[in-house]
């Protein structure tokens, strides 16, 4: 950056910069899912599995938490932007892998070990988290669907804008899941939470923006232009006044109980695939495939599979 101002400049430029001497960002690295680029003070995390609505897999959490930190640790960095490529930003879980075949510690016929369960799945929670622990600002940038597990993903940004036709919501409660990152009552509030979490009821943009859980909602052709206004805005401010706000602002979210909501969420979210409705879910998509099985969860009386958002 070239103002004149000398709060304005680059962390990592002169004499003076408290970063002289440290090692260098680590540049090679290349990701499963998602791509990393730095482009000026932003770093830019793009899920890249579009074939596949973008969908977790167990390489998901990892690839975004070592991204997350690489940013983090690069004093070029002011600011990380997540998104997707493809159809939409995240669909949730990969169920194809998941749901379809048999897993370990998964079937009905054998003792379950909750704590084997919990392990696997609140690593998934700690690689999402990454993005409300970074000390720089995150902000998600979501276009099409943010859905069940794709919400764990972009609860944790600071600041979330969403096309106003975008999808969002946690469908899953309806059977077979709980929202391990346990953010909605930190993010919305108790009421409007349990309305959607005790129906399994998704959002418009809109509506998102509406009930406080997005900053900005633009038409979807806007949507690249109001993320990067703000994320440039975040970017001129100086990499250690970001750091302080985000902390300070943090303390009072994690005083809420954050941490609490994720451990008992993600010990519900394995009790939920494994009740006698968890179980017959996963045996309908192991027999008829994950999308009839799903397509069969979100209909009547909910009526809103694939994009809709019917509320009735």
């Amino acid at each position: 950056m070239t103002d004149a101002a000398p709060w304005r400049r680059d962390a990592h430029e002169g004499p003076d910069s408290p970063y002289a001497g440290l090692p260098q960002a680590d540049e090679t690295r290349d990701y499963r899912t998602l791509t990393y680029e730095v482009d000026g003070r932003v770093a830019r995390i793009t899920f890249d599995r579009a074939e596949h609505g973008n969908a977790i897999t167990p390489d998901t959490p990892l690839d975004l938490a070592h991204a997350v930190e690489r940013a983090d640790l690069d004093p070029r960095v002011h600011v990380i932007v997540v998104s997707g490529r493809g159809k939409g930003f995240c669909g949730g879980y990969d169920l194809g892998a998941f749901a379809e075949q048999a897993i370990p510690n998964h079937d009905p016929s054998k003792t379950w070990d909750p704590m084997v369960d919990y392990a696997m799945m609140s690593r998934f929670t700690k690689g999402y988290a990454s993005l409300l622990h970074a000390n720089k600002p995150t902000v998600a940038k979501i276009h099409g669907f943010c859905v069940a597990g794709g919400t764990d993903i972009a609860l944790h940004c600071d600041q979330i804008l969403i096309a106003a036709d975008a999808k969002i919501g946690y469908p899953p409660t309806r059977v077979w899941g709980v929202p391990s990152a346990g953010m909605w009552a930190h993010r919305l509030g108790d009421q409007r939470a349990k309305r959607l979490l005790l129906t399994g009821d998704c959002l418009s943009g809109r509506e998102a923006l509406e009930w406080g859980l997005a900053i900005e909602a633009p038409e979807p052709e806007d949507l690249d232009e109001r993320t990067e206004n703000l994320v440039q805005r975040i970017a001129a401010m100086p990499i250690n006044q970001l750091m302080m706000v985000k902390l300070a602002l943090n303390s009072a979210l994690f005083a809420q109980g954050v941490q609490n909501s994720q451990m008992v969420s993600t010990v519900f979210d394995g009790i939920s695939r494994h009740t006698r409705e968890g179980y017959s879910f996963a045996a309908r998509a192991m027999e008829a495939g994950f999308k009839q099985a799903v397509q069969e969860r979100d209909g009547a009386p909910y009526d809103d599979f694939g994009p809709s958002t019917n509320k009735g």
